[in-house]
C-alpha cells in the first residue's frame, strides 16, 4: 500500500491512539493522529446489582484502579475489548452480546432483567438506547458516570488538512468524535470546507449510531465495519482509500 494514503484518527491520546498509529503503519498508510477525546474521571463507583454493565475498556480500567469488584453481580460487557480488559482485571465476564452495541446489549438482556437491579457504569455520553431499553424491559436501573469525555485543548489540526484536501481517509470511532471534529473545524473557520472535504475522501465510522450522527451533519459515510471494532474500521478505510479509489 502506498504511503500516499493518509488516514486521520481521533482516538484518545493513550494506548488506543498509539495502537491505532501502529496499526495504520502496519497497513502501509500514513497515520494522522488528532485526539478528539480526553478522559476526565469522576471518581464515582457503581453499587453492586443483580447485573453490572460496562461499556468501555476505559471504564473497566478506572474501576480496577479504584479497587472495584463485581461482588457476585452478573457482569455484562458491550464487546470483546471491554470483556478482555475486565478479565485482565481478574473479573469473570458473564455476558457479551452478539452485536457489540447498546441495542445488542438490550436484545441480549431483555428477557432476563425484569425486576432485576441493573447498574450501568459508563461515560457521560452513553447512549439512551441502552438505559431506555433496559427500563422498558422492566429493569430497576441505575446509571453511574465513571468519566467525562471532553475535547482536548488544541485538538483539530487535521481539520485544516481535510479542508485542504490533504487526507484520503478518516476513522470516526464515536458520535462524539464527529461532533468534536466539527466543533474544532468551526473554531478554525473551516467547518463548511471540512464537510465538503470529508465528502471527497473516505469516511469510516465504527457503527450505525456514529453513521447517523455523521449523516445528520451532511457527511456521506463510505465504510461501516461489520463489527464495532476499530481494527476492522481502520483496515476497511485503508483498503477503500487506496490511491486508485475515487468517489
Amino acid at each position: 500500500m502506498s504511503q500516499q494514503v493518509r488516514v486521520a484518527v481521533f482516538r484518545p491520546d493513550d494506548d488506543r491512539m498509539s495502537d491505532a498509529v501502529e496499526l495504520l503503519d502496519s497497513l502501509g498508510a500514513t497515520p494522522i493522529p488528532d485526539p478528539m477525546l480526553a478522559v476526565e474521571p469522576t471518581g464515582a463507583m457503581p453499587d453492586s446489582g443483580d447485573y453490572v454493565i460496562l461499556t468501555s475498556k476505559t471504564g473497566v480500567e478506572l474501576l480496577a484502579e479504584d479497587g472495584w469488584e463485581p461482588n457476585g453481580s452478573t457482569l455484562a460487557c458491550i464487546g470483546p475489548a471491554t470483556a478482555d480488559a475486565a478479565r485482565d482485571s481478574g473479573w469473570s465476564v458473564d455476558i457479551v452480546p452478539e452485536e457489540y452495541t447498546s441495542s445488542g446489549l438490550v436484545e441480549r438482556l431483555r428477557d432476563d432483567v425484569a425486576n432485576a437491579t441493573v447498574e450501568v457504569a459508563r461515560s457521560d455520553h452513553g447512549s439512551d438506547v441502552l438505559t431506555d431499553g433496559l427500563r422498558e424491559a422492566g429493569a430497576d436501573l441505575h446509571e453511574t458516570v465513571l468519566y467525562r469525555l471532553v475535547r482536548p485543548e488544541g485538538a483539530g489540526q487535521s481539520t485544516v488538512m481535510v479542508a485542504g484536501d490533504e487526507v484520503e481517509g478518516v476513522c470516526f470511532s464515536s458520535s462524539l468524535t464527529v461532533e468534536n471534529f466539527l466543533d474544532a473545524a468551526a473554531e478554525r473557520g473551516v467547518r463548511e470546507e471540512v464537510i465538503e472535504g470529508l465528502n471527497s475522501l473516505v469516511v469510516g465510522v465504527i457503527g450505525p449510531p456514529t453513521r447517523e450522527t455523521a449523516e445528520s451533519y451532511g457527511i456521506n459515510v463510505d465504510v461501516v465495519p461489520e463489527n464495532a471494532d476499530f481494527e476492522e474500521l481502520a483496515c476497511a478505510v485503508v483498503e477503500t482509500a487506496a490511491p486508485t479509489y475515487h468517489k
